[in-house]
């Protein structure tokens, strides 16, 4: 994400240079020889040999990228569903050396492009594609089924940087000698060949940039929302358990003066002993909570809505308790 928001700018603010007559003497009056982000636009060219496409007659092109993808569902076992997955079982990328020339054909600069496989946007036309489906026996079916995985087939691409196509390059622009070159930058700026031109490419970064900066807001406006109900939660147990605690220790205390009021001392009364009057035995279990800890004139004598003396649960329902 970083990184995506760095390169747009960079991008907008490259310097835009034409492959004119003028290019060389353009260089030559920059430091070094040398411009390090620039945005060059041209056609295609070979400089020797070219690549024929193996699918196409009279396709040619610079760089070839043959692909077999296989294609398969697989069982997911969370949403028991079957999910279409694909992945590259073999890719082969064919290259040979080519410039871009001016779209003026009495120009004869050239700007030879150099490793143009390291471009993070290398826009390749796709040339050729065909599918092979999978012949399956019913035994192949049932094996299937029972593995989570069906395959589907293998899908064939050809892709080729052809002959003749527009291309935009932004990198370091060089001069070598006489001879101009496009490669990639330095200071980690990205290198781009793309079929787009260059206003095209600048909409598809910022459009790339805005949805980033979109999921960023929503993931971080979401992480909040549960941040703030996970925190609410806990504030409201820790709430309930110093009610609780308050609620208790009265209890103990009101329990205590009761003693004192009855001139009892603690370790007399009977470890059975309905909590509420200290004088009958416990008769009653409360539900839910099920703790048993008054008699039954006592539950009976206590204001509605009626709550456990201990944990202050609501007594949904009593079950007398008959000692033996």
């Amino acid at each position: 994400m970083s990184r995506l928001v760095f390169v747009f700018p960079v991008i907008r603010e490259a310097q835009k240079i034409s492959i004119d007559q003028d290019l060389k003497n353009v260089l030559k009056e920059s430091p070094g020889h040398c411009i390090p982000y620039a945005v060059i636009e041209g056609v295609v060219r070979s400089v020797k040999d070219s690549l024929n496409s193996q699918f196409v007659e009279n396709c040619k092109g610079v760089i070839e990228r043959l692909t077999l993808r296989e294609q398969k569902m697989v069982w997911n076992r969370t949403t028991h569903i079957w999910n279409d997955c694909e992945k590259i079982i073999h890719q082969r990328t064919n290259t040979v050396p080519f410039d871009l020339a001016s779209h003026d054909d009495s120009v004869a600069n050239t700007v030879r492009v150099i490793r143009p496989l390291d471009s993070g946007e290398l826009d390749l036309e796709t040339t050729y594609e065909n599918f092979h489906p999978v012949a399956q026996s019913l035994t192949d079916v049932i094996g299937h089924f029972i593995s989570g995985e069906r395959p589907k087939g293998v899908k064939e691409t050809e892709e080729m940087l052809r002959l003749g196509a527009s291309v935009t390059g932004v990198g370091e622009l060089v001069l070598d000698n006489s001879m101009v070159r496009l490669q990639p930058p330095k200071q980690g700026l990205q290198y781009f060949l793309s079929r787009l031109d260059h206003d095209s490419l600048l909409r598809k970064q910022q459009a790339r940039v805005r949805l980033w900066k979109v999921l960023t807001a929503t993931f971080g406006i979401t992480t909040c929302i549960i941040l703030f109900f996970i925190l609410r939660r806990r504030y409201a147990h820790y709430r309930e358990r110093r009610k609780l605690q308050s609620l208790q220790d009265e209890f103990r205390e009101k329990q205590q003066r009761r003693l004192r009021e009855l001139h009892i001392d603690e370790d007399a009364i009977s470890p059975s002993a309905c909590v509420i009057c200290l004088a009958r035995e416990r008769s009653c279990v409360f539900l839910e909570c099920g703790h048993v800890c008054s008699c039954d004139e006592c539950h009976h004598a206590l204001p509605e809505p009626k709550r456990c003396p201990l944990c202050r649960g609501t007594i949904d329902r009593v079950i007398p308790l008959y000692n033996s």
